[in-house]
């Protein structure tokens, strides 16, 4: 065989092994309750929710519980289907959470909490055009 076939056959292999690896790493998009479905059917893997904090009429973010020693928090959200839900994360509060328009959580049901591991912020952007009345 020539080396360019090794080099192919080495190339194509990496690739392989590059799918096999990040497919046990994906998660999909779900609400509470399919999340919760999938918890107690068994399955562990991560669960990606897509939704808002929770908030009073005037705007302001309500739901919001800090430990002592502010090392973890909860809150309480409502996906896209308008199921509340709280939130437990086991880390420091995000920069800027109480000020997003839309949070992504990324973890899974232990009992009836879900625990996220990862926390994903949409803020209203600062390059947002704004209407001028003239």
């Amino acid at each position: 065989m020539k080396p360019i076939h090794w080099i192919s056959f080495g190339v194509i292999g990496i690739a392989f092994m590059i799918i096999f690896l990040t497919a046990n790493d994906t998660s999909t998009y779900e609400n509470f309750s399919q999340a919760y479905s999938r918890a107690n059917q068994g399955d562990s893997s991560a669960i990606h929710v897509v939704g808002a904090m929770k908030r009073d009429l005037n705007g302001e973010v309500i739901g919001v519980q800090t430990s002592e020693d502010k090392l973890s928090f909860s809150f309480a959200m409502i996906d896209n289907q308008q199921q509340e839900q709280q939130v437990f994360y086991p880390n420091p509060m995000p920069a800027d959470m109480l000020r997003s328009e839309q949070v992504v959580v990324i973890g899974r049901y232990h009992g009836d909490l879900f625990v996220a591991n990862k926390i994903l912020l949409k803020c209203p952007s600062k390059y947002q055009e704004e209407k001028l009345e003239v």
